[in-house]
């Protein structure tokens, strides 16, 4: 591990520039993976990084793959400098920030990775397609960037199942490393698309964190018991169009039956206003149980 040091770091646009850079890092080496806009949370994964590793890598590639004709790209906030800025008080060393035709040379892949069943649930029905195009980008990345860890947060749970099982799937000599949600001071998870709310919105929005609290809170007492009590705080919340409420196994995203104890994940997604917001907690079921940060997995290199 390194001392953190704020000097700006280096920051290659081309494939060229990074193989160039990336000779210099010659330790152990952690990557986070960004579209931008970064904000505490990804602050915490850089540090987080910077604990276990001698240098630390940033992308930052806003991934045209990974949105739907219904999702505006052009209206993602796009903040290089004050990113550059986030890089450089943690001590990074190197910003891959790449233009599409450098990521797809040939531009629209012919070949990408498929998220399979697990990329059709949740998520995936809000969004068909999407965990395709971020599959396609992370292994594109790891493979550039050549890391020896890549950071994750469990804000995004499922993109985390879904990346940790690519890369035991594919047998890629990667570490994935998941880091706890970073919440605001009232409970709400920190999000690039935080920026879209209004002051009312925002208000809303509370609802997510404060339906997982609630549903935790029942953990000891059952499946049921979880739901029931996380949908009451949404029904109070009549501004909240809740897409989904679930309580699933953390690795099929199956709905667990009343007699399951053990790990699972209780996830909410919905919008606010125009802002569409997801959030979830990993709770345990059954006696003793309750909110979690993180599950205990993590995929070791092959």
């Amino acid at each position: 591990m390194t001392t953190q040091a704020t000097t700006t770091p280096v920051i290659a646009r081309t494939r060229d520039e990074l193989r160039e850079a990336r000779t210099h890092l010659t330790g152990q080496t952690a990557v986070v993976m960004t579209m931008g806009a970064l904000h505490e949370g990804h602050a915490t994964l850089i540090r987080e990084a910077r604990k276990d590793a001698e240098h630390v890598i940033v992308t930052i590639f806003l991934n045209p793959l990974q949105f739907g004709p219904k999702e505006d790209l052009s209206k993602y906030p796009r903040t290089f400098d004050s990113d550059l800025e986030i890089c450089r008080e943690h001590g990074v060393d190197l910003v891959f920030a790449p233009t599409p035709d450098v990521v797809y040379p040939d531009g629209d892949p012919g070949v990408r990775i498929s998220a399979g069943p697990l990329g059709d649930v949740l998520e995936g029905q809000s969004r068909p397609g999407h965990f395709d195009g971020m599959l396609t980008v992370v292994a594109k990345l790891m493979h550039l960037t050549r890391g020896d860890a890549f950071y994750f947060g469990q804000k995004d749970a499922q993109q985390l199942l879904l990346i940790r099982r690519m890369v035991r799937d594919i047998d890629f000599p990667a570490r994935v490393v998941s880091v706890p949600t970073v919440r605001e001071e009232d409970g709400l998870a920190m999000s690039s698309r935080n920026t879209y709310l209004t002051d009312s919105d925002r208000e809303v929005a509370l609802c997510l964190s404060r339906a997982l609290t609630a549903g935790a809170a029942a953990a000891i007492e059952g499946p049921s018991a979880v739901r029931r009590a996380a949908r009451a705080v949404l029904v109070r919340e009549p501004l909240a169009l809740i897409d989904y409420l679930v309580l699933v196994h953390p690795t099929t995203l199956q709905d667990v039956p009343e007699w399951y104890r053990g790990e699972a994940l209780l996830a909410v997604a919905g919008r606010m206003g125009t802002t569409r917001l997801i959030d979830n907690t990993p709770v345990v079921i059954g006696p003793g149980g309750g909110r979690r940060e993180i599950f205990s997995e993590t995929v070791e290199p092959v």
